[in-house]
């Protein structure tokens, strides 16, 4: 086993989670300030050959270009990376967002599982106000090894398909949404008040969290 982790006085890297877990240890890039993140990842990269960050800005991104040119940032999820060509994608996880504006939270619980080895389905705006549309895709959902279910406003998305699917639901509460949604608790509450059986609920906004679920449950029923 490699050294258990690389001190770089700010930060202790934790080199050896990959060893230890099976995923390699991830950066949160919101509120670091640009030069500890460019050290971080220059380090990570240099013991792993790839880096993968989540909540990063532009202006990171355009930090950390100038000296990793490679390095990839995605508007939308906010994932700044550098991922090795030719990876393997296996099983399948299927991750279905409610509305357009779920979309970024989505977008980081897909990139998530991808990086950590995952085949992806997207399946976007199938909210309940128009349950037609999820209805459609039922059967591409039903293949799925795990769904991941990202909605806002009342949050209902993820029960419904609990009681379609046989397979694990990971729900994911977004904030989107009008005043008495409180910034994604009313969805949060009814996710957790679900009566559909299977669902796993993540915090508010957390689709990071969900897809590194998702990529282990993805594992297991690829075993």
């Amino acid at each position: 086993m490699k050294q258990e982790y690389v001190e770089m006085d700010f930060a202790k890297l934790d080199t050896s989670r990959k060893e230890r877990t099976g995923f390699p240890e991830v950066v949160f890039c919101s509120g670091k300030t640009n030069e500890y993140l460019l050290d971080i990842y220059k380090k990570l990269l240099e013991e792993d050959g790839e880096v993968f960050g989540t909540r990063a800005t532009e202006e990171q991104f355009e930090f950390v270009k100038r000296e990793i040119p490679e390095i990839k940032y995605n508007k939308v999820s906010k994932i700044l990376k550098f991922e090795k060509e030719g990876k393997e994608r296996t099983g399948n996880i299927c991750i279905c967002a409610a509305g357009t504006a779920d979309i970024p939270v989505a977008e980081e619980a897909a990139e998530t599982a991808e990086f950590f080895g995952c085949k992806v389905n997207r399946i976007y705006d199938v909210g309940v106000s128009g349950i037609h549309r999820l209805l459609s895709k039922v059967d591409e959902i039903r293949e799925a090894n795990c769904v991941v279910a990202v909605a806002g406003m009342e949050g209902a998305l993820p029960s419904v398909i609990g009681g379609l699917v046989s397979n694990p639901v990971i729900a994911v509460p977004t904030s989107v949404g009008y005043g008495a949604n409180f910034q994604g608790l009313s969805a949060l509450l009814t996710m957790l008040n679900s009566c559909a059986n299977g669902i796993t609920v993540v915090n508010i906004d957390n689709g990071y969290g969900a897809g590194y679920s998702a990529a282990q449950i993805n594992r297991l029923a690829n075993k």
